[in-house]
């Protein structure tokens, strides 16, 4: 009878808490999700000219076509207020990801072939894509036409610079307030600079974005045409091409990258570094700023990065007598792998499962640092690392000299003391969040029989959420995510979609005080 009291007044609680308005404009950010889904049927009209080119079947794209419209329609009726303020942009670039990702999977569902006619299998796929993790569920690749191979490929050069910034681009007729989401999305402050207008500057990003992209497949496929790049066909071409600039990794062949010539392979690693770098850069570097990269604290940095690690990673292959290669070969290796893993790329050019330990552990700890901000690539990134290494710098600097007042600075502008905060918390949730999937795929493994061992335990979830795409062991370059237990892959699919839009968007909606006053 005690314990009435408490239920009653609980149930008080509870009841004062739904009587509270809801502050989201809930409809206005369903509504923006509509029109993106409308605007989807474009790029799914690509696969389906394919389909019919290649004499494959239509009727998956026309289904995914028609539910695309007809959802995006149906979403877009809700909206009766496009005033999109902050909490509707948290609510939006949630949910967006969620719906391209969902309406993705379709296509693998109609067309019925292999693993991915399973849903869960066909979600895991789609969402891999759609945040240009890159890791696969794929077994036999012979089993899928050309034009559902494609559709990966186009997903994850839409979800490399954004689904959102292509709606903002597209609907700059809703006079949207955009910025918001360009900042949520982008992960930057600088974005508004590059035009006053922001539907403005989503094109100029996508004009770069589609530029970069043309100029990757047109160079592939004139290495083929001048007899060093065999197999780079205009299909080939134009699918790594997608994938590589989007720092995605899905390949339409099994063997990935390492499946064509030693000539194309050295001609994707410059375009997954450009893929890597801020496009803000790369925009002011196009039109003739060529020294403003130079002067990027942050550039300097990842170039730092990555040839330090290229080097270290050269050394131990050519120090190691258990991989036979010849020196170019070891090189291209050591380079391949180290820009593909650190930009979140993860193609693959070698089986880097038979490499020494030493070799492995510095290509899973590169998958927890990422690109530049402001790039397609995932991870934690390493604007971030730099604010968490001068923070710890500058904390064992004021624990002497306790008086001393010493601003964290980045290219010689001070970093806020707010976005310090941000990025500790970032960075330490990041880190739980890790441990917690690894623990999670360790148990399930071993409750369905797959034997992983602990190092390959904490590569899948660190190739998952921070959307790298290749692990060790049975989830290795060129092997599957399919043995895991669906259990496992959901886990996968849902921490996928939150590592890509930055855990934010998704943790604040699961707190009441987002949604109501």
């Amino acid at each position: 009878m005690s314990s009435i009291p408490i239920l009653t007044g609980i149930a008080d609680r509870i009841d004062r808490w739904r009587r509270r308005p809801v502050r989201v404009k809930w409809r206005a950010s369903l509504g923006l999700v509509g029109s993106i889904l409308v605007w989807l049927a474009v790029p799914l009209s690509f696969p389906l000219v394919l389909a019919g080119y290649y004499d494959e079947p239509l009727l998956p794209f026309l289904v995914t076509i028609a539910v695309t419209l007809g959802v995006g329609r149906w979403l877009e009726r809700l909206s009766g207020d496009a005033d999109l303020g902050g909490r509707e942009a948290f609510l939006m670039v949630a949910l967006a990801w969620l719906a391209v990702g969902l309406i993705g999977a379709i296509p693998f569902l109609v067309a019925g072939n292999g693993v991915i006619a399973h849903p869960v299998d066909a979600l895991f796929e789609s969402m891999s894509g759609i945040t240009t993790t890159g890791a696969t569920v794929l077994v036999d690749f012979s089993v899928h036409g050309r034009s559902i191979l494609m559709w990966r490929q186009v997903i994850q050069w839409l979800g490399g610079l954004g689904v959102l910034v292509l709606a903002i681009s597209v609907l700059s007729q809703l006079s949207i307030g955009g910025t918001q989401l360009m900042e949520t999305e982008a992960q930057t402050q600088n974005v508004h600079k590059l035009s006053p207008h922001i539907e403005e500057t989503a094109r100029m990003l996508w004009s770069l974005y589609s530029a970069i992209t043309l100029t990757c497949a047109g160079v592939l496929y004139v290495l083929n045409l001048a007899g060093v790049a065999p197999g780079m066909t205009p299909y080939n071409a134009l699918a790594h091409a997608l994938t590589a600039v989007a720092t995605a990794g899905f390949s339409p062949d099994p063997g990935s990258v390492g499946a064509f010539s030693r000539a194309a392979q050295w001609t994707v690693i410059p375009f997954m570094f450009i893929g890597a770098t801020n496009f803000i850069l790369i925009y002011y570097f196009v039109r003739g700023d060529w020294l403003r990269p130079v002067r990027n604290e942050e550039f300097r940095y990842y170039v730092g990065v990555v040839v330090g690690t290229t080097v270290l990673m050269a050394l131990l292959l050519l120090t190691d007598p258990s991989v036979s290669f010849p020196i170019e070969a070891k090189l291209r290796h050591a380079t391949f792998q180290v820009v593909s893993i650190l930009t979140t790329t993860g193609f693959a050019t070698v089986d880097f499962n038979g490499w020494s330990p030493a070799a492995k552990h510095v290509l899973f700890l590169l998958m927890f640092l990422g690109g530049m901000a402001g790039s397609t690539t995932c991870s934690i990134k390493l604007l971030r690392w730099m604010i968490v290494l001068k923070g710890f710098r500058r904390d064992l600097f004021t624990a002497v000299h306790t008086d001393a007042v010493r601003p964290i600075r980045l290219s010689g502008t001070v970093v806020e003391e707010e976005t310090v905060r941000d990025v500790y918390a970032y960075t330490l949730l990041s880190v739980v969040i890790f441990f917690a999937l690894t623990a999670f795929i360790a148990v399930d493994g071993a409750r369905a029989s797959l034997e992983l061992t602990e190092f390959e335990a904490m590569s899948a979830a660190a190739a998952t959420f921070f959307n790298i795409g290749p692990a060790f062991g049975v989830a290795g370059p060129f092997g599957s995510y399919h043995p895991f237990s669906n259990a496992t892959k959901a886990a996968m699919i849902v921490l996928m979609w939150v590592g890509r839009i930055e855990i934010l968007p998704v943790f604040v909606l699961l707190t009441p005080a987002y949604w109501r006053s």
